[in-house]
């Protein structure tokens, strides 16, 4: 590929870059580039961590960039998940890696690092002590939100480490990119100004879309609020779609999503065609996206682009309920892979099984 193609793959997983000029530099530079991701196994795993993790990576992957996979267990200890048990935090660590087998990751071009290993170097915490020494205690707290936490210094000492933890795991891991949602993005810049003090580098950002929760958004203009509350949305069990829910259970809670007409800028059922369906043809084999409505109201509808059908839902061609039952076939037909997986493969199930009988805290 050349780096524009490159760079066109990469702008379309980025919801925003930080900069396009180092990264394409970076692209040009001949060197094995790492990109990395870290996730806190604090749950049921959502569409958005599976679906749309597996796309952005394996396009990252396709861009030539090796992607590393921290399990941030230590780090969820020290944010009380799990009600701070280690040994479920790992199962649930163990359950996530199920998934993405499951939902089509490229495994051979992704590793999987556990935090749990990274914090038996000495190495490890002194680069996250000289982490906490080039900032105040005040500039720490502003990155709270990337754990779904508030800005408050009510937080736990574990937790006002947490981002010093963070940044030491990106320049650990040798990320040249950090791969992260949006609601990580401070804590990312924060690594851009501590790595040229501490003989680093700058790594460039690539912040993929936060997905909206299936109920009716957040009209907050506060940027940090909107992250808090989109972060609790996915807490809510009827507010997202899990990857081993039922038929039955994606149905209803696509029925209930909140997909008023003619709204099109804060509409949660257009964001799951837009990231995961029109993403998806080559799974789901399809060529364009089929809408099925009554005859009496034109008939089936077929779509090339998320832009076509964004316009003719605009234009009130296309009802709340003819997109939410099409969306609800397509939706179910990519979990069936990884709902057949945890149904089939003995270790896969008994991961879910444990994982669903712990009490998820927040």
């Amino acid at each position: 590929m050349t780096t524009t193609e490159k760079l066109k793959l990469l702008q379309n997983v980025g919801e925003e870059i930080i900069n396009e000029k180092e990264l394409i530099n970076l692209l040009e530079s001949g060197e094995n580039i790492i990109a990395y991701d870290g996730f806190e196994p604090s749950g049921q795993m959502h569409i958005a961590q599976g679906i749309l993790r597996t796309i952005n990576i394996n396009k990252l992957i396709k861009a030539g960039i090796k992607f590393k996979m921290l399990v941030a267990d230590w780090h969820a200890f020290a944010n009380k998940k799990m009600g701070g048990d280690l040994e479920k935090i790992k199962t649930v660590g163990k359950y996530f890696i199920e998934i993405w087998k499951a939902s089509g990751l490229d495994m051979e071009n992704v590793e999987f690092i556990w935090a749990s290993d990274l914090v038996k170097d000495p190495n490890y915490w002194k680069l996250v002590l000289q982490i906490a020494s080039t900032n105040s205690i005040k500039r720490f707290l502003r990155t709270a939100e990337i754990m779904g936490r508030e800005e408050s210094l009510d937080l736990s000492a574990a937790q006002i480490i947490y981002s010093c933890m963070q940044t030491a795991d990106i320049f650990t891991l040798g990320a040249k990119i950090t791969q992260l949602g949006m609601d990580q993005r401070k804590v990312n810049v924060l690594a851009r100004e501590i790595g040229p003090l501490l003989g680093y580098w700058k790594p460039v950002i690539i912040s993929h879309h936060m997905i909206l929760g299936l109920g009716k958004p957040s009209q907050s203009q506060d940027k940090v609020k909107k992250v808090m509350e989109l972060k609790m949305s996915k807490s809510n069990p009827n507010f997202a779609i899990f990857m081993t829910d039922s038929e039955q259970e994606v149905n209803n809670k696509i029925l209930k999503a909140w997909c008023p007409v003619g709204e099109t800028t804060l509409n949660p059922v257009l964001e799951y065609y837009k990231y995961f369906v029109f993403e998806s043809f080559d799974r789901l084999r399809i060529e364009k996206v089929i809408i099925n409505r009554l005859e009496k109201f034109g008939g089936k509808i077929e779509l090339s682009s998320y832009e076509e059908l964004e316009k003719q839902f605009l234009s009130n061609k296309i009802h709340p309920e003819d997109l939410k039952n099409s969306l609800s076939i397509y939706l179910n037909k990519l979990l069936e892979p990884i709902r057949s997986h945890f149904e089939k493969n003995p270790y896969a199930k008994s991961l879910l099984d444990q994982v669903k009988s712990f009490k998820i805290t927040k």
